[in-house]
């Protein structure tokens, strides 16, 4: 914030409209505030200019005459968020031209936008390939499934075949593994279901991502660790 005071970021990509979303949306912040004991903020990255503007609405939850919470995201969609489409705008500010080309991923300019980044990133990683490799793993996720992120894969095969070095593909690995891994464990606690530590262990050890995804997808309705890994069975 711009008085220096700390708070909890949670970005969400937002791809349509969607009327349970603000309970949910009530239930992440108020975990994190009482978890962290932190003001949390909520960023929604919308694709689309209907979707943004669903976002952005307040939501009251509570009676219609004393409502108990409001629900008020920060809302970035396509007209929010400017089109960084040259490679020295993209080097000024790589984390804000990421953003951009998610919320600009179905736009005619998303092509101009990911290949201006590629190159900023290409340079970036002449001092920092770790940082790089991340900014290339959101870009990816923030493109989700549009054509948009078929183009950054070639892109990423054509002009940065720098980042399929060993390193950077097993940092890429490595951020996924954890990232599975903090999920099954943020499911897992959010339903009260205990986890041991010698679970706790083996779940954050574990590189395999098939095995991984199986776990995530058990940790919805497991109800024990032993259900989790198929001990149960």
């Amino acid at each position: 914030m711009g008085d220096g005071a700390r708070f909890l970021l949670a970005v969400e990509s937002q791809g349509k409209p969607d009327s349970d979303k603000p309970a949910s949306w009530a239930y992440y912040l108020s975990h994190l505030h009482a978890k962290y004991r932190l003001p949390p903020l909520l960023l929604v990255v919308c694709a689309d200019r209907r979707t943004a503007d669903w976002a952005s609405r307040h939501v009251d939850i509570g009676p219609v005459q004393w409502p108990s919470l409001t629900v008020r995201p920060l809302v970035l969609g396509p007209d929010s968020l400017p089109v960084i489409n040259t490679p020295d705008e993209a080097a000024r500010d790589i984390p804000l031209t990421v953003l951009s080309a998610a919320v600009h991923r179905r736009d005619p300019d998303a092509g101009a936008i990911l290949k201006a980044l590629a190159t900023a990133l290409k340079d970036l990683s002449a001092d920092d390939e770790s940082t790089a490799s991340k900014f290339i793993e959101l870009t990816e996720q923030g493109l989700g499934t549009t054509p948009a992120a078929n183009l950054w894969r070639q892109i990423m095969a054509a002009d940065l075949s720098f980042f399929q070095s060993q390193t950077a593909q097993n940092l890429r690995a490595e951020g996924r593994a954890v990232g599975r891994a903090e999920a099954i464990l943020l499911l897992l606690g959010d339903r009260g279901v205990e986890v041991p530590e010698e679970a706790r262990g083996r779940i954050l050890g574990c590189q395999d991502l098939e095995v991984l995804d199986l776990w995530v997808r058990r940790a919805v309705t497991a109800v024990s660790v032993a259900e989790v890994f198929g001990d149960a069975e």
